[in-house]
């Protein structure tokens, strides 16, 4: 639990456990406090890294509008600053957005790559949508019913109503905080003009791609067209799960990254 600054903005992170480098890159609204039941797994022979990027958890806020890009140079930045050459990054989401930035950009300074649920650009879909939460910003409830249930598979979603509806009695305070919703728009404007899929065959670091065949927010046509441009890329299918894997799928999502970073090899001649 510590801070550094960047660009006269404090950066909020965490750290636990000892041995291999893994950074994990926040979903939009997520934050450190978010990673809590992951922990344990991901700390138990690693060196975890949590951070709360730019207008995330309790790193600074904006002042104004802001792009997406500067999120990789924070994430260079908390690199440089804790003096780690080369880490191995998980970003899921928006996270998964900044990681293949950083990858195109810094991909010397990884190890192993995962992304979980994400896009390499911000299409007619996912625009209409990141319109929609910003139309609803004013109303706690709008908020949350138009950003919430769809990030869950139908099926989770009627299993778990209980839970979706604490969850709610729980997110509509912070909904109707002014400070968390501007920062929730400037979020969401900062990656409307995201594409990186005419750079993503940049990208030579060892990487594992998982969709889920429910996810309404992030298809898995959007997985498809990353895996396929990024030399050597895995890529995994995940039925019965929505966009949010870690909280639908949590030992299957940790089995998979953590799997992946500590294969010994990536390359096989299979004879």
């Amino acid at each position: 639990m510590a801070r550094f600054v960047f660009q006269d903005k404090s950066i909020y992170y965490e750290e636990y456990g000892t041995g291999t480098p893994i950074v994990m890159l926040n979903g939009i609204m997520m934050s450190c406090a978010s990673w809590a039941e992951f922990i344990e797994p991901f700390s138990a022979h690693n060196r975890l890294i949590l951070l709360d990027m730019l207008d995330q958890g309790k790193s600074d806020r904006m002042d104004g509008p802001f792009s997406q890009a500067l999120q990789a140079e924070v994430v260079l930045a908390l690199l440089d600053h804790l003096g780690l050459d080369k880490v191995c990054m998980l970003g899921i989401s928006y996270g998964g957005e900044v990681a293949q930035r950083f990858a195109i950009q810094y991909g010397h300074r990884l190890e192993r790559l995962v992304l979980f649920n994400t896009t390499a650009r911000t299409g007619p879909w996912l625009g209409d949508i990141g319109d929609a939460w910003n139309l609803a910003a004013d109303d706690p409830d709008a908020y949350y019913l138009t950003t919430i249930p769809v990030i869950y598979s139908p099926k989770f979603y009627r299993d778990n109503h209980q839970w979706m509806a604490q969850r709610r009695q729980i997110l509509r305070p912070v909904f109707g905080n002014p400070d968390f919703i501007s920062a929730m728009i400037r979020l969401t404007n900062s990656a409307a003009d995201f594409d990186v899929t005419e750079q993503l065959h940049q990208i030579k670091t060892p990487t594992l791609v998982v969709s889920c065949l429910e996810d309404y927010l992030t298809p898995v046509e959007e997985q498809k067209l990353i895996a396929a441009s990024i030399p050597n890329c895995q890529h995994v299918l995940v039925p019965d799960c929505g966009h949010a894997s870690m909280y639908e799928k949590p030992l299957l999502f940790t089995s998979l990254a953590l799997g992946f970073f500590h294969t010994p090899k990536v390359e096989f001649t299979i004879v």
